[in-house]
């Protein structure tokens, strides 16, 4: 059955009086058998905007229909409207989180391995615009999808971001887990510890461009005093004691130069830390695991001291910030410590309320 076309203001039209054929789906058809989006409805007219009703609109898919540059003209844009809501005002981040691409990141020795990551694209918006184009910082990221992830590959993404959705600044992380294979301390056996890391680049028209590398360092810390309170009941006493130790976990920033690595930031921590949780363990490892640990006595805030002793002496590392965290198996809450490098306009040691609530390790 045919049916007159009534422009309802949004439903495009042809720009002459036409007749409507439906096509089983209640699309019309233009001259070329193409579909052009009118939509009918068998023994309806098509209603104006402001008297539609949801009964009135057909529940189809047409998987034939392809838009059209003049139809997609038609379509609404709110991004680029003016109906701000709320305060006018410039928003600092703005953007996509958690999508992920599978990547090749760069390794020291010169290779290249594969690692899922879950990135984070921002940008800023001014104060008179409504919002961003979201779709744009996914696009724009896939236009890198095959570089391996270098921070070259970071600078163009943060570079074409400014470019594309025509913001003052940016902002790129990209967190993945990171395999390095660890050796056992004296079976001779080795496997790999994953190191949660992010990748991190922003630009800003105060600072510039700046390079960051977040790392969780996971290493076991012996109590320097239920230690010493053990050996003392042991010697005085004749009562074995047990001195408690935990599992804990160091979460390193650092803003770094050209040439420095993500295993560059691992060493740092295994050397100034020393007793790094175990992967392939037998006997023999358990008994230099407890050597270990004796030998390497440690308080939450010897932890951030050491590694601050460490990354100071790196030169390619502009600033940093620690954050340690004993799970203690003594106590039922946790001992944490905060250290910056100090530098101005740099980390700060504002210690978030939230973020620490519940640190995995």
């Amino acid at each position: 059955m045919n049916k007159t076309i009534k422009n309802n203001g949004h439903t495009p039209v042809l720009s002459k009086p036409e007749v409507a054929v439906l096509n089983g789906n209640g699309f019309h058809k233009n001259g070329n058998g193409n579909l052009n989006g009118l939509i009918m409805v068998p023994d309806i007219d098509v209603l104006a905007a402001d008297q539609r009703r949801v009964k009135d609109l057909q529940k189809v898919y047409d998987t034939e229909f392809k838009p059209t540059a003049a139809y997609k003209a038609t379509m609404p844009d709110m991004q680029n409207t003016s109906e701000n809501r709320g305060t006018a005002v410039t928003i600092q981040h703005v953007g996509i989180h958690n999508f992920k691409v599978p990547m090749r990141v760069m390794t020291r020795d010169g290779g290249s391995q594969q690692v899922h990551c879950s990135i984070t694209g921002t940008v800023s918006l001014d104060a008179y615009k409504k919002g961003i184009n979201m779709s744009r910082i996914i696009r724009t990221f896939y236009e890198y999808d095959e570089s391996e992830l270098t921070p070259q590959t970071l600078q163009n993404v943060v570079a074409s971001y400014l470019e594309n959705l025509e913001s003052s600044s940016a902002r790129i992380a990209i967190a993945f887990d990171y395999p390095l294979l660890q050796e056992s301390l004296r079976s001779g056996l080795a496997g790999y510890q994953y190191y949660p890391v992010v990748l991190e680049t922003i630009v800003t028209p105060d600072h510039g461009l700046r390079q960051f590398i977040h790392l969780d360092f996971v290493y076991s810390s012996a109590c320097p005093c239920s230690y010493e309170l053990s050996v003392h009941a042991s010697l005085t006493r004749g009562v074995a004691a047990v001195p408690h130790s935990q599992r804990s976990v160091a979460k390193i920033s650092v803003e770094y130069n050209d040439g420095f690595w993500i295993e560059d930031l691992v060493d740092i921590a295994r050397e100034t830390l020393q007793t790094e949780t175990q992967v392939m363990v037998k006997r023999e490892d358990e008994q230099a695991f407890a050597e270990l640990n004796a030998a390497n006595l440690k308080f939450v805030e010897d932890a951030v001291r050491l590694l601050y002793e460490g990354l100071d002496a790196d030169g390619r590392i502009a600033d940093f910030r620690i954050f340690a965290a004993h799970k203690e198996s003594l106590h039922s809450h946790d001992a944490i410590s905060v250290l910056v490098k100090g530098v101005p306009g740099g980390f700060d040691a504002y210690l978030e309320p939230f973020t620490y609530r519940s640190l995995p390790t």
